[in-house]
């Protein structure tokens, strides 16, 4: 009975010495417990290691997938008689080598057990093979089996792509800032020039090449400006309100101004190399949300298998994490989309479909990544039928037709680099764009449209006017019409005099029975409170002080009575005095008389 044994090294062919020992497996292990034992038990017949990796992949991927490989056929064919049975760990490939080799196999509960004591004694039991080697052959083929599986190429590297697009949003920021610099610093020797040329890139250019103010009228700018740009720096700079600067500060802003130039054409040069690789490694992404987009997400998620593994809902805000869990702990709206809003689909839309766009977006672009990250077919073509279905879907929404613009047309794929233009936009500066001419035939077509719409309009109002009444009786139903309206109208004004009338005397006799009551309330409430005086039982604290207080009035009439009392005594003097004269007139009267 022979053993065929897979390793990372090759294949092994192990002959039983002792198979009695098969029928108990479940002992089986303890033959297999030191290399002695081990070699009492099984012996080596015949190894064949593998020449290379490729070779190690392409007979462990046929064993995978149970089937019988080249290199095993003639392995087997070679050493092993048609009378002998062979042990196999693998079903499926015991029948393969039954139907092609004729050969007797076993895959049974002993096997396994052989299988796995075989595993545990390898090195023992095979002279010269070390536990590493075997360590680091197995975790080079697990490697290599995996991307396999996978549909995995070392070509298809998605860190590329992250690295390219962190590195072109950091040169965008320095662009700015070196321009600005740039603008800022040579304004105080020319400030007139920043409002005729707005492109950074121009700018600089043109500071390179003019240097001092006095050099305009020899500097060549024609490489760089058109004529109507330098006829217009020509008449500012003659009113220029700059200050004198040295050459030295001038040779500094140079190169400044040089530094922009190279970093903005180094720019250009990694956007191409960035779409080039979007188109290699996720062409379905680049065409659904365009090559900046998809680079995003991508290096947002960390590589192109996790973002795969992300539902659409996750891609539609991937990048708008902080609003979300913001709403969630303020309990608001969540965020309808996060990275993905810079897609032209959804820059194509109303601000009230923003939402339902990018969510039916984002699940086409669920389909179109895990196709680039597993799928097996190559090229756009599931991207480009996403992308039309949700034009289709959009143009419904919106109720117009969509323009193309942003993003990767059918065009574009396999597209050269292009050549680099100094009349370029401010937009993408440096980069030649494919224009298409003005057509005016089509404004003429859509003038003769509207024309003969207008003339069929104007031809149905004068059918339908002839089958009504004729002119005379139109005139007679407008008189009819202004007469009931003349009438509608007196009487609402004899209606609204006759109304008025009514409300005032309403309102009057509202204001006499308010009157009344208010009269009758207060008699009332008088009554009540004389009622409630009358009544009124004072307690004993109130009778204390109503003692008081009588006893403090009746010390003060006391006090006023005595200072009455001291004065009445002057008061009846005089009054004494009065008297006696009066008896002693009386009695001198009386003698006179006598």
């Amino acid at each position: 009975m022979l053993v065929l044994f897979e390793t990372a090294a090759g294949l092994a062919l192990f002959k039983v010495l002792d198979e009695g020992k098969l029928k108990k497996a479940d002992d089986l292990w303890s033959e297999f417990e030191t290399p002695s034992k081990a070699s009492k038990m099984v012996a080596l017949k015949k190894f064949s290691k593998y020449d290379s990796t490729a070779e190690a992949l392409e007979a462990t991927t046929a064993l995978v997938e149970g089937s019988l490989s080249k290199d095993l056929k003639k392995f087997l064919s070679k050493n092993v008689v048609e009378k002998e049975t062979l042990c196999v760990a693998d079903p499926r490939l015991a029948t393969a080598i039954k139907d092609k080799l004729n050969l007797k196999c076993v895959t049974d509960n002993s096997v396994q057990e052989l299988m796995r004591g075989i595993r545990n004694q390898m090195t023992a039991l095979v002279e010269g093979m070390e536990q590493s080697d075997v360590n680091t052959m197995a975790l080079g083929l697990s490697h290599s089996l995996s991307r396999y599986k996978l549909k995995f190429s070392p070509d298809k590297v998605d860190t590329m792509i992250v690295q390219a697009i962190a590195l072109l949003d950091d040169m965008d920021k320095e662009l700015n800032i070196y321009a600005m610099r740039v603008r800022e610093w040579y304004g105080w020797h020319f400030p007139e020039l920043g409002r005729v040329v707005t492109d950074n890139l121009m700018y600089a250019r043109t500071v390179k090449l003019l240097g001092q103010r006095a050099n305009l009228a020899t500097a060549d700018l024609s490489t760089i400006l058109t004529e109507e740009l330098i006829s217009s720096i020509k008449d500012v700079s003659q009113v220029s309100m700059g200050t004198e600067v040295s050459e030295e500060d001038i040779e500094h802003v140079r190169e400044l101004a040089d530094q922009v130039i190279n970093i903005s054409e180094y720019r250009e040069q990694l956007f191409e190399y960035l779409r080039n690789r979007m188109q290699a490694i996720a062409p379905n992404l680049t065409v659904m949300v365009g090559e900046l987009v998809g680079a995003r997400l991508i290096a947002h998620a960390g590589n192109l298998m996790n973002l795969a593994k992300y539902p659409a809902s996750t891609i539609q805000i991937l990048g708008a994490e902080k609003a979300l869990f913001r709403s969630l702990k303020t309990k608001n709206a969540t965020p309808k989309y996060g990275l993905i809003y810079h897609a032209s689909l959804v820059g194509q839309s109303n601000p009230k479909n923003k939402g339902k766009v990018s969510r039916i977006l984002a699940a086409k672009t669920a389909l179109a990544v895990r196709v680039d990250a597993l799928g097996e077919t190559e090229g756009a073509s599931i991207g480009l039928d996403a992308r039309a279905r949700v034009e289709m879907r959009l143009q419904q929404i919106e109720g117009h037709p969509i323009t193309r613009s942003g993003g990767l047309a059918k065009k574009s794929f396999g597209s050269q680099q292009r050549k680099y233009d100094n009349t370029a936009s401010a937009t993408t500066p440096g980069v030649q764009r494919d224009t298409t001419m003005y057509d005016a035939s089509a404004d003429i077509q859509l003038e003769k449209n509207g024309k003969d719409k207008k003339d069929k309009k104007r031809k149905e109002k004068e059918e339908s006017s002839s089958d009504e009444d004729s002119d005379a009786d139109k005139k007679k139903k407008k008189e009819k019409k202004k007469a009931k309206k003349a009438k509608e109208s007196s009487s609402e004004e004899e209606e609204s005099d006759s109304d008025k009338k009514k409300k005032k005397k309403a309102k009057d006799e509202k204001k006499s029975k308010d009157e009344k009551k208010s009269k009758k309330s207060k008699k009332s409430d008088d009554d009540e409170d004389d009622d409630k005086s009358e009544n009124y039982k004072p307690k004993k604290s109130e009778k204390v002080k109503v003692k008081k207080e009588k006893a403090d009035s009746d010390s003060e009439q006391e006090k006023k009575d005595k200072k009455k009392d001291k004065k009445r005594p002057r008061e009846e003097d005089s009054d004494g005095d009065s008297k006696k004269k009066k008896k002693k007139a009386k009695k001198a009267a009386s003698s006179d008389s006598d």
